[in-house]
């Protein structure tokens, strides 16, 4: 197990079972963000995803808090230059991994934290735990996607009375709703992630990679769209151990144009591991 040193931050400890655990590592200040956290965040996602010994990320939180959102006494710092940066997006870089991300949320995770919350694939939380979203109390518009991505899991009115209000949304409730997948003790929380992860690495990898890419890219879309999208992604799995990789993407291409749905030059780039980008 390869360990960084205790003075960072973002801690990454890699595991021979093929899941990788990044811990936010600052719990006296319930792992509110810095600037320098937040690049350290996005590249250790941007590392763990082209790292092929890793199958299945985990994203935890030191102490008695998930993340509590930016560093306010740091906000100026945190948003000045160039904000939209996707190397040093942690939200940008989550939705580029290709691999299953699961959150695994303890106390807190407030407004910036809540949308890292939102970026991962699966959510396991410990009992007590709190969701808040409070952009509107402090004047702060949400720019990781939590105004759209919310209402979609758990519904617009549940949506609108979590972020209007600000008030907290526990795990309990979180879970009825569908956006947190499993609530356990306190002392279960990593011991119910890695169980969830290893039976993610169980499977074939090539195909939790695409269907991982299927899922993620087909919620954006109307269910037509959608479904081409399975389409598409389908002919590409046929095809690449027949034809392989070069034609097997021209023939993804080819569909999607027949279709006039889809960017399967997107698609299809999502889909090849990245020797092949």
């Amino acid at each position: 197990m390869e360990r960084q040193s205790p003075e960072k931050l973002i801690l990454v400890n890699r595991h021979s079972n093929g899941d990788a655990l990044i811990t936010i590592n600052r719990p006296g200040s319930l792992n509110s963000l810095t600037r320098p956290m937040m690049v350290d965040l996005a590249q250790a996602f941007k590392k763990l995803d082209r790292d092929e010994s890793v199958r299945v990320i985990i994203l935890t939180g030191s102490g008695r808090s998930f993340c509590s959102g930016v560093d306010l006494t740091a906000a100026e710092d945190v948003f000045k230059g160039d904000v939209k940066d996707p190397e040093s997006d942690p939200v940008v870089q989550m939705e580029l991994c290709r691999k299953p991300i699961i959150g695994a949320v303890r106390g807190f995770a407030v407004t910036a934290g809540f949308e890292i919350a939102l970026a991962c694939d699966i959510l396991v939380a410990a009992k007590g735990s709190k969701f808040m979203d409070t952009h509107a109390r402090f004047g702060i518009f949400p720019s990781w996607g939590l105004s759209q991505k919310l209402s979609r899991i758990i519904g617009v009115n549940k949506a609108r009375e979590v972020s209007l209000t600000a008030s907290p949304l526990t795990a309990e409730v979180a879970e009825k709703l569908g956006f947190v997948n499993h609530v356990v003790e306190d002392g279960e929380l990593l011991k119910k992630s890695r169980e969830i992860a290893d039976a993610i690495v169980k499977n074939n990898q090539d195909l939790v990679l695409r269907y991982k890419a299927v899922i993620n890219d087909g919620i954006k879309l109307d269910l037509g769209h959608a479904l081409s999208l399975e389409k598409v992604s389908t002919l590409y799995n046929l095809s690449l151990p027949l034809y392989g990789t070069d034609l097997a993407k021209k023939i993804g291409l080819l569909w999607s144009r027949a279709t006039q749905q889809l960017s399967a030059s997107v698609i299809t780039c999502r889909l090849l591991p990245n020797s092949l980008r």
